[in-house]
C-alpha cells in the first residue's frame, strides 16, 4: 500500500471505505450490546467481526501500523518495559509495526526484544517552560513526528498511554480512517452523568443533552492524516482556553473533537478494560487492561 503524502491518505481511506462495503465484515450478532452507531459506525466487540476475511484483506495490501507511546520519568520504570513486551506479543500480529517510544532520556529504555516484522524508533522529547501539562507536551512532539516522518511510514497509526498491558490480540478489526475507544468507566452509565466539559467558554464544551459517548484517552488512532487533524484542534483549544484563563483537560478535548468529528469505527469497552471492576457478561475477551498490582 503506498503511504505519506496526499496521495497515500486517499488510497488507505478508498481502501477502508471500500473494505466497509461488505456488511459481512461487521455484522455478526451480539444481541447483547449495541453494535453501531447512529452513524453507522460499527462498534468492535468479540464476535462481531469476520477475522478471517479481514486477515485475507489486509495481508495483501501489506500495510504498516504505528504505535506511539510516551514515557518519561517514572513512567519508564514503572511501565514502559511490561507495555512493550505485551504489545511485541498481541499488537498487530504478522503485520509490519513501529514502535515509536517518545522518551526524554533514552538511558533508561529497557531491553526490547520484538518478533518478525516489528521495529522500534526513537524520538526525543523536546519540552518548554511553557509547557506545562503531560498531555500537551506529548501531542506537541507527536504532532511534530508524525509531519517529519510518521507520516510517511505508516498507513494507520495508534497513540497509547503506557500504564496499560495487552492481554489478548490486538488485531486489524480495529483499523479505520478514525479509531475511538469507549470509556471503560462510562460505557455502562446513562449519557447525562458523561464527564464532558461544561463551561461555555471553553473550547471543549458540549452542552447537557449532547454527546454520544464519553471516550477514553488511553486509545486513539486512525491515519496519520486523521490523528494529526486532532492535534491541531487539540493544541487551537488548549491555546484559546488558555487566553480566556481556562482549563480543561486532554480527554476533554478529545471527546469534543470526536462530537464534531464522527470516528469511523469504535472500540468496545474490551479493548480497554479496568481490572479493578467486576468484569460484566458483555466482556468477553479483555483486549487491553488498564495497569494495576492485581494484573
Amino acid at each position: 500500500m503506498s503511504r505519506g503524502g496526499a496521495e497515500g491518505e486517499r488510497d488507505t481511506e478508498c481502501e477502508w471505505y471500500s473494505l466497509n462495503r461488505f456488511s459481512c465484515l461487521f455484522n455478526r450478532k451480539r444481541p447483547d450490546v449495541k453494535t453501531t452507531t447512529d452513524w453507522f459506525a460499527p462498534i468492535i466487540w468479540e464476535g462481531t467481526y469476520n477475522r478471517q476475511v479481514l486477515e485475507k484483506y489486509y495481508k495483501r495490501l501489506n500495510i504498516t501500523i504505528g504505535l506511539a507511546v510516551f514515557a518519561t520519568g517514572k513512567f519508564v520504570d514503572q511501565y514502559l518495559e511490561q507495555f512493550l513486551q505485551s504489545a511485541n506479543k498481541h499488537f498487530m500480529i504478522g503485520y509490519n509495526v513501529i514502535f515509536y517510544i517518545l522518551m526524554d532520556d533514552f538511558s533508561k529504555l529497557p531491553p526490547i526484544e520484538l518478533g518478525p516484522l516489528r521495529t522500534f524508533k526513537l524520538c526525543t522529547v523536546l519540552k518548554q517552560h511553557v509547557w506545562k501539562d503531560f498531555n500537551y507536551i506529548y501531542m506537541k512532539n507527536l504532532d511534530m513526528y508524525i509531519i517529519e516522518h510518521i507520516q510517511h511510514e505508516v498507513d494507520f497509526l495508534f497513540s497509547m498511554t503506557v500504564n496499560q498491558i495487552f492481554k489478548n490480540d490486538f488485531g486489524v478489526e480495529t483499523l479505520g480512517k478514525s479509531v475511538a475507544q469507549l470509556h471503560a468507566w462510562w460505557y455502562f452509565r446513562h449519557a447525562e452523568n458523561f464527564p464532558y466539559e461544561r463551561r461555555p467558554k471553553s473550547a471543549a464544551f458540549i452542552p447537557f443533552g449532547e454527546g454520544d459517548f464519553y471516550y477514553q484517552s488511553a486509545v486513539f488512532g486512525g491515519t496519520p492524516h486523521e490523528v494529526l487533524a486532532f492535534i491541531k484542534e487539540y493544541q487551537k483549544g488548549v491555546t484559546s482556553d488558555n487566553r480566556n484563563g481556562l482549563k480543561s483537560i486532554y480527554e476533554h478535548y478529545l471527546n469534543k473533537y470526536l462530537f464534531i468529528n464522527k470516528p469511523t469505527k469504535l472500540l468496545s469497552p474490551e479493548y480497554n478494560w479496568d481490572p479493578n471492576f467486576r468484569t460484566p457478561p458483555q466482556i468477553k475477551h479483555v483486549k487491553i487492561a488498564w495497569h494495576s498490582k492485581s494484573i
